[in-house]
């Protein structure tokens, strides 16, 4: 699978998390059960700059099914989905009130300042 970042716009420029450091550091968290209700992401836009095609509806339907739920969502300190959010829409698709989340006290430091998504490494040996 590709790499994936998660991003945050901020007053230092956008900020970007590799989720793979993500996932290594969140391991030790606790899990706890997180309404879907609470997660904001749900009623937010999730193109993220890019045009909604049907083509890429469609490759993201197909992520959302192949999504294991058995993995906990990853939660930044404020709440919001920095890693999951695939599993977050197979839960409230198939009707699930809540989700498996692991959640940072406080947020581990960004891995890039300042670069967009066409900036960054997507191999592993970039």
């Amino acid at each position: 699978m590709r790499k994936q970042y998660y991003f945050q716009p901020s007053d230092r420029g956008l900020l970007s998390w590799d989720v793979d450091r993500l996932v290594r550091l969140s391991k030790a968290l606790p899990r706890k059960r997180v309404p879907l209700a609470a997660i904001r992401e749900l009623d937010e836009a999730w193109s993220r700059g890019e045009p909604v095609t049907w083509r890429s509806m469609i490759e993201h339907i197909r992520l959302m099914d192949a999504a294991d739920l058995a993995y906990p969502i990853i939660l930044s300190a404020a709440g919001r989905v920095m890693d999951g959010m695939h599993r977050v829409a197979k839960s409230a698709r198939e009707g699930q009130p809540d989700i498996d989340a692991v959640q940072f006290d406080v947020d581990p430091s960004p891995d890039h300042v300042g670069r967009g998504p066409n900036d960054l490494p997507y191999e592993p040996d970039e």
